[in-house]
């Protein structure tokens, strides 16, 4: 193992043959020779193979031989798989098959006294035959995770892993001799089974090294039909915890017919529940310690940051239902800094699949992410939409007309027509964006998918009704159903000739690619896990808006408005300008359109829709010598960015043990609940008296009292 390098023949289009003890050759077919190093990753080793026999590796997997074992095939399928082999057969050469997927293939199996050679079908890849069908996981993998001698490990947990799961796929139950950190020794548990194998850890690389094996069982495996010894508790726990991640109403029914059909064991339904909630309790921590430190962080919050809101709400048992969270520096900031327009998103967290966050957030100057409040809720609902809303317009006031904009599902359009009677409610354009994609079958070429894309993105943005007329037009070219499929999803909510709020150009949010990524997958985080990430995340956002906009000392708009009116400053220097009267102009480049400066408008009504000047209004700034930033609404100017960002989110010292208890409120778990047992009536018990000596607390037997 001094230069990890192998010496891979790999052979391409061939049979194997079996002969009589069981192991296989293999013939025909064409051989290449590559060089494998322990730094090379499996796609690059597939795309190597894929290149020199110029075929589909999608339609083929990679297999290879143990030293002195020609009658089980090794899978390759990752760079773990590969780097083992690598390791296996280091400063060697090595035979390595690519094999077809998902089909039978005919071996001829060899007789050795009359030299005749039979033809029967064997499951070779992919197929199954009936025996084999319900362990068909099981073989394609778990009994190939221990080798033999000399197979390194990371770990001795790594080890013991895969030793668990080699054991359920041969069918056998072993024991521990030894087991220590540094060494495992463990035999079958069968009486008189030679079945032997220790590992310990290696002085060289300090890999948890195969050190002996002997592979021969005598014993009689154990019946799949009959629940496995070694599928335990926590081993269900293990295997459903990412299903359980992605499904959390997985039922433990479903989980013991998934593990019969994919594992080829049968659980008893209370082995498949007790199973389901090791696995809740290490997917979703200890929910009642979050639940207890909830109201301490409430408290906390409110403390340190005076004017906060941090509302949790329970039932009448003090259970938890939902927690509503917004910060005054956010507050304060979106009042004064931020344009009128909020998103209302319902974000399922990656790494929280148990609960629904509830965001509402704004865009700055920059046109940058602005978080403005948040709740916690068991599932988004109108209920807790309009819950969430009347906290929000508590928090904020009515100081102004806001706009929302969502995908206004979820009971979303009920609960702010409800709560904001007087605001506008817009269409998310990107929802818009997805739900057209849907209509585009397969039918539609490639091209003619991002031409009727396109369209729809220019219908979006027309500010005039002949715009807008003019893109129905092409779609009802193209198609008269996609046409009228536009026309029902309500233009007046998202196309900017019709919608009567202002949304400045902003027509979508990015807040649930935000909140993911701010929120750690590595483990699932609790409630008050959850929060704490948030937390800190706005608290390094306001931070960073601040230390940024301090460099800004020589522009009056923010950098992204200034670099977006200079490019468009450009063009304009070539439109014909003529004054009407003082404040009326008339500019013409392919039409003409009339800019009023007085009252900020231009016939193109870009210059309404977005806040900032038109080319058309541009044109006429740079003709009559005045300044761009008289004309730019004050929420594109640095003072305003600036005020934003002006508060900061004080930070808070690590939650101590709460004295108020606030249990989470979950869904009753399957099953019978068992019931308490009767508490015994209390009796009085007769006191023990020696026959002997008289005396109390001790029999005949035991006194040692002299007589």
């Amino acid at each position: 193992m001094a230069s990890n390098k192998i010496l891979a023949i790999c052979q391409f289009g061939g049979d194997f043959i079996a002969n009589s003890d069981g192991s296989m050759i293999y013939s025909g077919g064409e051989a290449h020779v590559i060089d494998i190093d322990r730094n090379l990753h499996f796609h690059e080793f597939v795309s190597e193979i894929s290149d020199m026999f110029n075929c589909n590796m999608d339609l083929y997997t990679i297999k290879y031989f143990l030293r002195n074992n020609k009658r089980t095939l090794i899978t390759i399928s990752n760079d773990k798989d590969l780097r083992r082999m690598v390791d296996f057969n280091a400063d060697s050469t090595i035979d390595v098959y690519i094999l077809k997927r998902v089909e039978s293939k005919m071996i001829r199996s060899v007789v050795a006294d009359s030299g005749t050679s039979t033809d029967a079908i064997t499951a070779a890849e992919g197929e199954a035959t009936p025996d084999t069908a319900k362990r068909l996981r099981i073989t394609n993998g778990w009994d190939s995770l221990i080798l033999g001698v000399g197979q390194p490990f990371d770990s001795s947990k790594e080890f013991r892993e895969a030793l668990h799961k080699y054991a359920i796929a041969k069918g056998f139950v072993y024991k521990f001799i030894k087991s220590e950190g540094p060494r495992v020794t463990v035999v079958c548990s069968a009486k008189d089974c030679p079945w032997r194998i220790h590992a310990s850890k290696s002085s060289a690389n300090q890999d948890f090294t195969i050190k002996k094996m002997n592979d021969t069982h005598i014993c009689e495996r154990e019946n799949s039909k009959q629940s496995h010894r070694l599928a335990t508790q926590s081993w269900v726990a293990s295997v459903i915890k990412e299903k359980l991640r992605q499904t959390p109403d997985y039922k433990p029914r479903d989980i013991a017919n998934d593990l019969q059909r994919e594992y080829g064991l049968r659980l008893s339904y209370h082995r498949a529940w007790r199973g389901k909630a090791i696995a809740e309790k290490e997917l979703h921590g200890s929910q009642e310690q979050a639940g207890n430190e909830l109201p301490w962080l409430c408290e906390k919050i409110i403390e340190t940051n005076p004017g906060s809101i941090a509302i949790l709400q329970t039932t009448d048992d003090c259970r938890f239902i939902r927690f509503f969270l917004s910060f005054y520096a956010s507050l304060n900031g979106f009042e004064h800094g931020c344009r009128p327009l909020l998103f209302l998103d319902g974000i399922t967290l990656k790494a929280v699949k148990r609960w629904k966050l509830l965001a509402a957030t704004a865009v700055d100057g920059e046109n940058d992410l602005f978080p403005v409040a948040m709740a916690v809720v068991d599932a988004e609902t109108e209920e807790n939409w309009q819950w969430f809303l009347l906290q929000l317009k508590s928090a904020l006031g009515m100081s102004r007309t806001i706009t929302f904009v969502s995908n206004r599902q979820n009971g979303l359009e009920e609960a702010v027509s409800e709560v904001y009677e007087d605001s506008y409610h817009g269409y998310c354009v990107l929802h818009l964006i997805q739900e057209f994609k849907a209509e585009l079958d397969d039918s539609w070429t490639p091209e003619l998918k991002a031409a009727m894309l396109d369209i729809l993105i220019r219908a979006v943005y027309a500010c005039k009704a002949d715009e807008f007329n003019d893109c129905i037009d092409s779609l009802k070219s193209e198609s008269q159903e996609l046409a009228e499929w536009v026309l029902s999803m309500r233009p007046q909510l998202w196309s900017d000739a019709f919608f009567k709020g202002l949304r400045y150009g902003h027509y979508s949010s990015a807040a649930a690619q935000t909140f993911n990524e701010w929120i750690s997958t590595r483990q699932e985080p609790s409630v008050l896990q959850m929060i704490d990430m948030l937390r800190c995340k706005i608290m390094e956002l306001m931070y960073k808006g601040h230390d940024s906009s301090n460099a800004w000392t020589d522009i009056l708009l923010t950098p992204s408005v200034t670099s977006k009116l200079e490019e468009e400053l450009g063009k304009a220097r070539s439109f014909d300008v003529v004054c009407s009267t003082g404040n009326v102009f008339e500019v013409k480049d392919a039409t003409t359109n009339v800019v009023n400066m007085e009252t900020w408008e231009c016939s193109c009504r870009r210059w309404q829709v977005r806040g900032i000047p038109c080319p058309h209004a541009l044109a006429a700034i740079e003709r009559s010598g005045w300044c761009i930033y008289d004309f730019c609404s004050k929420y594109f100017t640095t003072e305003c960015y600036r005020q934003a960002y002006l508060l900061s989110i004080n930070p808070i010292a690590d939650p101590v043990h709460s004295t108020s208890l606030v249990p989470f409120r979950a869904k009753r778990l399957p099953g019978r609940p068992k019931r308490k047992p009767v508490e015994p009536r209390i009796t009085s018990k007769r006191a023990v008296r020696c026959s002997k000596c008289r005396g109390y607390g001790h029999y005949k037997q035991t006194c040692t009292t002299s007589i």
